[in-house]
């Protein structure tokens, strides 16, 4: 049994995340911190978990009776934290935060797409679990980046449900604001398309290209739908079979021979994929859970491969019927 510590653990992301360790067959909690909320039942704070766990927060960090950490922080607090904190040598550790996404020079942190990573993730102590919009923007360009036909500039738009800014309200994600609204924010400027352009330079050998994010507001909870509009002369059936082949042997990541939509793929760890080809405009639609395949459906994910479990544990979840 996998013991599993979490660190800043009343965001939206820990609650989901606590949620799917409570019914994965291989893993136990063993603590939970948060200073603020130390010594208060999970359920005050995560109130969907009631009846499923009577677990509390502590502001302790007894690292000795946990395997593996996640780390729930927000962006920047993970580089700090590891920093000030002794950790233990072997501690294998699974950032969700932004901190260690991008390689560079002393950071040892594989970075988590299964799709592109899987075999350096087996061998990982350290993860660093991608970021939503660059999940569901990167999976939808990768099998036409490993094709090499990604040579002029991308145009990508994509709308992101409120839970993507985390549990502390702000202006932007308040009911009243958010309901019945869309708004533009981050355009071209997005902190996830460094991290699109490494995975796609990683799998079509070069880039030369830019990605041009524009992200979306939704007023919607959670869920990703992305566009991605690449420019080639390539056969659409060979674009198909490329991207059949490409995800075979992911089982999240579908290719999907129809048009997709958001509610295929919420509540559950799934990326749907779709193609269709305008002259030689390649659009690609891609979709994906935020908090899920997004956050922490992929963190578990990773966990699952590093220890050498059926990578699907505890992540066979149903979409909703309606």
């Amino acid at each position: 049994m996998i013991k599993i510590g979490i660190l800043g653990g009343a965001g939206y992301t820990a609650g989901e995340l606590i949620r799917l360790l409570l019914n994965h067959p291989e893993a136990e909690i063993a603590f939970i911190h948060s200073e603020s909320n130390a010594g208060n039942r999970i359920t005050d704070v995560h109130e969907g978990l009631y009846g499923e766990t009577d677990l509390v927060f502590t502001d302790e960090m007894p690292f000795g009776q946990a395997d593996v950490l996640f780390l729930c922080f927000g962006h920047g607090k993970s580089e700090t934290f590891l920093a000030q904190h002794d950790v233990p040598e072997g501690m294998r550790i699974i950032d969700l935060a932004q901190d260690f996404r991008l390689a560079a020079p002393g950071n040892d942190f594989v970075y988590g797409l299964p799709e592109i990573n899987r075999d350096r993730i087996a061998q990982a102590k350290h993860v660093a679990n991608p970021g939503c919009f660059a999940t569901c923007i990167q999976l939808g360009l990768l099998p036409a980046a490993k094709m090499d036909i990604i040579q002029n500039d991308v145009s990508v738009n994509a709308i992101t449900g409120s839970t993507g800014a985390g549990q502390k309200p702000t202006g932007t994600t308040h009911f009243s604001w958010r309901n019945n609204n869309m708004s533009i924010y981050k355009p071209f400027s997005h902190q996830h398309v460094p991290e699109i352009e490494q995975s796609l330079r990683q799998v079509q050998g070069h880039l030369e290209a830019h990605i041009d994010f524009i992200p979306y507001r939704g007023d919607f909870a959670r869920g990703i739908f992305a566009t991605e509009v690449v420019r080639t002369d390539a056969p659409i059936a060979d674009i198909v079979a490329a991207y059949k082949a490409f995800y075979a042997d992911a089982p999240f990541t579908h290719y999907v021979d129809k048009a997709i939509d958001l509610k295929q793929v919420v509540n559950t760890n799934k990326c749907l994929v779709h193609c269709e080809k305008y002259g030689d405009k390649l659009l690609i639609t891609s979709c994906i859970d935020n908090l899920l395949k997004g956050a922490v459906g992929q963190a578990l994910q990773n966990m699952n491969i590093m220890f050498g479990l059926d990578e699907t544990a505890g992540l066979r979840l149903k979409p909703s019927a309606f």
